[in-house]
């Protein structure tokens, strides 16, 4: 395959970012594949030596996304990458997918009052829109206390998938070899330059949600501990923004002042 052909098909497949290097770098004991049909970008990679997607983070997470720079909108739709088989990071583990050690035992009872401990009303933040929050390093300092650093880990389930500015991804939470519960954890982004933040934040998230199931910090989706909280610990105030003048109602906690740009008048 020449390079101007692998070039076209790599364009097909979204990965419009990858540079082609000419055919005469190829090696001549690598044999050309041809196909009658579409050809795979690993395939590409091997005769053009092209960084496949599965070795490439820019090309296998952010590949479409990326390549909209060229004006490929569509390339902004990354959402058949997901739970991709042929994705190079899925393969090699069976907790891509296994489901193995859910529900056999509970776990011993040391372990079991650490994970659902009461939650230190201390540690608990309020948004400004009034939702209560356990910082997630709060969620892996209860993990590491109940099962030991190295003893447990969230494994990816499928691929990064971007809608719009949000960035998501499914993950597994594994504790002891056991599967424990997954989800999907998201994070809203403004540029490229913030995805790598943002895939950070898209982890933490799906931490905090799996944690529910082993009961840490359930007290945050309990309504009448929520309603108590606010009413003993929390205020809601209109507040005026120092460059805009607009005006908004938002909560905080009694012991905390508003920081800038928003101040009580």
């Amino acid at each position: 395959m020449h390079a101007r052909t692998a070039y076209v098909q790599c364009q097909a497949r979204g990965l419009s970012s990858v540079r082609v290097i000419p055919a005469t770098k190829r090696p001549t004991s690598t044999p050309v594949k041809e196909s009658s049909g579409s050809i795979h970008a690993s395939e590409v990679a091997e005769e053009s030596h092209i960084p496949s997607a599965s070795s490439s983070p820019a090309v296998a997470a952010f590949g479409g996304e990326l390549g909209s720079r060229n004006g490929n909108a569509e390339n902004h739709d990354l959402s058949g990458s997901l739970f991709n088989p042929d994705e190079g990071y899925l393969q090699g583990s069976h907790w891509s997918t296994s489901f193995q050690g859910m529900a056999t035992q509970p776990f011993e009872s040391r372990i079991s009052e650490l994970l659902m401990a009461p939650v230190t009303e201390s540690d608990i933040e309020i948004k400004p829109d009034g939702l209560l929050y356990l910082p997630e390093i709060k969620y892996r300092r209860i993990l590491n206390r109940a099962f030991g650093p190295g003893g447990w880990g969230l494994v990816p389930r499928g691929a990064h998938s971007v809608s719009g500015r949000t960035l998501s991804r499914e993950y597994a939470l594994v504790c002891l070899g056991r599967f424990i519960s997954q989800a999907r954890g998201e994070q809203d982004f403004f540029d490229e330059s913030g995805l790598a933040t943002a895939t950070e934040g898209c982890k933490s998230n799906a931490l905090v949600r799996c944690c529910k199931d082993l009961g840490v910090a359930s007290e945050l989706w309990d309504p009448a501990f929520i309603t108590q909280f606010k009413a003993k610990r929390c205020v809601e105030e209109w507040v005026t923004h120092a460059v805009k003048g607009s005006k908004k109602r938002m909560w905080r906690l009694k012991e905390r002042q508003w920081d800038y740009p928003w101040a009580k008048k």
